[in-house]
């Protein structure tokens, strides 16, 4: 009997009455998890640090949960947030012997936490003004294909020779005590700058941001960064997925216990290239938001509208070396 995969999107099932990853029903409302893992959250003293929602509404980290099983979070939640934890202690060195998938489907838990967060949020919004909640078509294909995936974590199910997400590792000579987090739920795309190192993934673009990142990666992958330069590539990514204009689909495959998933050609049909056309002014109010900490605004950054200011390339495209670079971390 092929693994029973649980569809949440499909009824709009977000009440806490039942767990997040398999949909089972929980003994009580009370079954819950932290998003942000209570490792992490002591690290760096964010139980009690202010996250803002999309409605605007300002959370605390350690307010951020999930209705979730006791028995997946014995069984899979938990190793994996130990695996997780142990190689984030470690820094670089041990984020990059980490078996990429664990990264993404940790990464996936997380953000697809948030996601539920403000999913559960918009619903009683919308109902305590006497409306249904709506959500658009390519949002729910994206967040639902999203849940599928993480459902790696407690069912066999395997990648078919693809993988469903780009992933970028960098050192960084960051201040001892600073955690960089930040993410983007409509595009699905995550970024941690911590310790020794930096990281930023796509989660559900098959790889394509890594493609089209490609050679800058190849030129700076083994460096050590300053904070400025990873916030600089980190920019150049989060603007590359809202370019990228293809919704991935895929053939789901059950064979005996287990699910193969099988990705589509991305270019499907269509002719069109799979990043819309760059913007280098749109780039540059990007990078103003990603360089707040260096105060730099959008008229310096774009001053020469061809070439935007950059901390990784000199105007001739020369690699900055970072320890040149005159600016505080």
């Amino acid at each position: 009997m092929p693994a029973q995969i649980y569809a949440p999107f499909e009824k709009f099932n977000f009440s806490n009455r039942n767990c997040f990853l398999t949909g089972d029903v929980l003994q009580s409302e009370e079954e819950k998890i932290q998003v942000f893992p209570q490792w992490l959250m002591s690290l760096y003293n964010l139980q009690d640090q202010p996250f803002k929602l999309l409605d605007e509404r300002i959370a605390t980290y350690k307010d951020l949960k999930i209705p979730c099983s006791a028995y997946i979070n014995d069984e899979y939640l938990e190793p994996l947030e130990n695996e997780i934890a142990g190689a984030f202690n470690r820094g670089y060195e041990g984020i990059k012997a980490l078996d990429e998938l664990k990264l993404f489907q940790w990464a996936g838990k997380l953000l697809y936490g948030i996601i539920f967060n403000e999913v559960q949020s918009g619903i009683k919004m919308m109902h305590a003004q006497g409306e249904a909640f709506n959500m658009s078509q390519a949002i729910i294909h994206k967040f639902s294909h999203m849940h599928l995936m993480l459902q790696s974590i407690n069912l066999p199910i395997h990648f078919e020779e693809f993988k469903p997400f780009s992933l970028f590792l960098f050192k960084v000579d960051n201040k001892t005590d600073e955690f960089g987090y930040r993410d983007e739920i409509n595009t699905q795309t995550f970024a941690l700058r911590m310790k020794d190192f930096g990281l930023v993934i796509c989660l559900q673009d098959n790889n394509a941001n890594f493609g089209y990142h490609r050679k800058i990666y190849e030129q700076i992958k083994d460096d050590v960064l300053h904070p400025i330069q990873f916030e600089e590539f980190s920019g150049r990514v989060f603007y590359s997925n809202y370019l990228f204009n293809r919704l991935p689909e895929y053939n789901i495959l059950p064979v005996g216990e287990d699910v193969f998933i099988e990705d589509m050609p991305l270019r499907g049909m269509s002719s069109k290239p799979l990043f819309d056309e760059w913007a280098n002014k749109t780039y540059g109010q990007v990078l103003e938001n990603f360089w707040k900490n260096w105060g730099f605004l959008l008229l310096e950054i774009i001053k020469d509208p061809e070439k935007p200011m950059s901390f990784l390339f000199d105007t001739d495209g020369k690699k900055i070396d970072a320890a040149t670079i005159a600016l505080p971390r």
